[in-house]
C-alpha cells in the first residue's frame, strides 16, 4: 500500500508514462550529457513531443493545459534520473512563463507564451542581479519611460538560459527609493538595442544547462512589452516565484527519490564483512531517513499543487514551505547517499556524485535556506500573511 493522495487514474497513469520515459530514454545518457555538459536536443524533442514542456499553460496558448499535480508529478519523475532536464519541463510553467499568463496581454501569450510552450523559443527570466538575490525588492536594474519607450540600464546575474535566450521576462525599478512598489516587467527580445548576454562557465552542477547574464546599456524596449502595468511588477514577480518555488520543490522531491533509489540498490549489492551493508543499522538509519523524508515532502508538494488546482493564486507560504523542506531533504539525502556509496559515491560514475552537487544548489536558486526559514518564523509568529 502506499501514500498515493487519492491520485486521479489520469494522474497515475501520467505518472507511470512519465517514469518510464525517463528511465528509457534518459537514464541510459544522462550519465554522458552530463560529463559533456550538452543539452540532449533529441531527448527534448522527444519531451516536446510528449507534451511535457506545455505543463499547466492552457492549449489556447501551446501549452498541455495540464493539472499543477500532474505537473509536479511529472518533474519530479523527470529529476529522479536528471534535474536538468526537468527544467525543460518545469520552466515554461513557473519562474519564466507565469508572470506572462497571468498578466501578459494576449498578443504576448501568443508570440512568447505559446511558442515557448510548444518548443519553438527559448525563454528566460531575469530576476536575480550581481548584488541583488534574495532582496527583490532593492532591484538596481532601471527603467526609464521617454515617448513610447522605456530605457533599460543594469544586468541580471545568474539567470538560466541567459546566454542563449531568445527572449527574457525582465524586472526593473522606475523608482528606486519606492522599493518594491517601484517595480516594472518588461519582455525583451534579443536583438533589441542595448541588449547583450554571456554564458557563465564554470558552475558546480547542471552542466547541461546554461547560466547567463544579461546586459542593458541603454536598451529601449517599445511600450507593447511592458508586462501589467508600470509600478505593479512586484506582484508579477511573487507570482512568478510562488511557481517557480513549487517547481523547484518538485525537482528537489525527485532527486532525493533518486538518491534513495541509488541507495537501496548499492547497499543491498555491496558487501562488508561477510554482509551486505543494507543489514547494518546504521545504513538503515540513512535510509530510513530518506524514505521518511521523501513521503513527507511529496505530501507536501501535492498539497500545494493541489491548492493551485483548487484556484488559489497566491501560495507563497506553502511553496516556500515545500521548497524549504524539500531541498533541505534533498541535501541531506545526497549526503548520506554519498556516504553509503563510499568511495565509489565520491567519482562521477555514480549517480549520486552528481545528486550532491545538484542539492546544492537547490537550496540556493528560488530563495536560500535561509530566507526561507525567515519567511516561514514570520508566517507561524504571525508578522507576515498572504490574506
Amino acid at each position: 500500500m502506499n501514500l498515493d493522495f487519492d491520485l486521479t487514474p489520469e494522474q497515475v497513469q501520467t505518472r507511470e508514462t512519465v517514469k518510464r520515459f525517463a528511465q528509457k530514454e534518459i537514464a541510459p545518457h544522462v550519465l554522458e550529457y552530463n560529463r559533456e555538459g550538452c543539452l540532449p536536443l533529441d531527448i527534448v524533442a522527444k519531451m516536446k513531443e510528449m507534451g511535457l514542456i506545455g505543463g499547466v499553460i492552457p492549449p489556447e496558448y501551446g501549452g498541455a493545459g495540464i493539472d499543477h499535480v500532474s505537473w509536479v508529478i511529472s518533474i519530479e519523475e523527470i529529476s529522479r534520473v536528471c534535474s536538468s532536464l526537468a527544467v525543460v519541463v518545469g520552466g515554461p510553467s513557473s519562474l519564466i512563463g507565469q508572470g506572462i499568463l497571468r498578466f501578459g496581454t494576449e498578443q504576448q501569450k501568443q508570440k512568447y507564451l505559446a511558442t515557448m510552450a510548444r518548443g519553438e523559443s527559448m525563454g528566460a527570466a531575469g530576476i536575480t542581479e550581481p548584488n541583488t538575490g534574495t532582496d527583490v525588492a532593492n532591484i538596481q536594474t532601471t527603467a526609464v519611460r521617454k515617448g513610447d519607450e522605456y530605457i533599460l540600464n543594469g544586468s541580471k546575474m545568474f539567470i538560466t538560459n541567459g546566454g542563449i535566450c531568445d527572449w527574457a521576462i525582465v524586472f526593473a525599478t522606475m523608482d528606486k527609493s519606492l522599493r518594491h512598489k517601484g517595480i516594472t516587467a518588461f519582455i525583451i527580445e534579443r536583438g533589441m538595442p542595448g541588449f547583450s548576454s554571456r554564458s557563465i562557465a564554470g558552475k558546480l552542477a547542471w552542466q547541461p544547462l546554461d547560466l547567463g547574464e544579461l546586459i542593458f546599456e541603454d536598451c529601449r524596449v517599445p511600450r507593447e512589452n511592458l508586462v501589467g502595468e508600470e509600478m505593479r511588477g512586484f506582484k508579477i514577480v511573487m507570482s512568478c516565484l510562488d511557481m517557480g518555488r513549487l517547481f523547484v520543490a518538485a525537482r528537489a522531491l525527485g532527486l532525493a527519490q533518486g538518491c534513495l533509489d541509488a541507495s537501496l540498490n548499492y547497499s543491498k549489492e555491496r558487501t562488508v564483512f561477510g554482509q551486505p551493508i543494507a543489514s547494518y543499522q546504521l545504513i538503515q538509519k540513512m535510509i530510513a531517513d530518506m524514505a521518511v523524508g521523501v513521503e513527507m515532502g511529496r505530501l507536501l508538494l501535492y498539497q500545494v499543487a493541489r491548492l493551485r488546482d483548487k484556484g488559489a493564486q497566491r501560495t507563497t507560504k506553502y511553496s516556500s514551505m515545500a521548497k524549504l523542506f524539500n531541498t533541505e531533504l534533498a541535501m541531506k539525502a545526497a549526503t548520506d547517499a554519498v556516504q553509503i556509496h563510499g568511495a565509489y559515491g565520491f567519482t562521477s560514475e555514480y549517480h549520486v556524485e552528481r545528486y550532491f552537487r545538484e542539492a546544492k544548489g537547490l537550496q540556493i536558486v528560488e530563495g536560500t535556506t535561509q530566507i526561507h526559514t525567515i519567511l516561514q518564523a514570520a508566517y507561524a509568529l504571525g508578522l507576515r500573511s498572504d490574506d
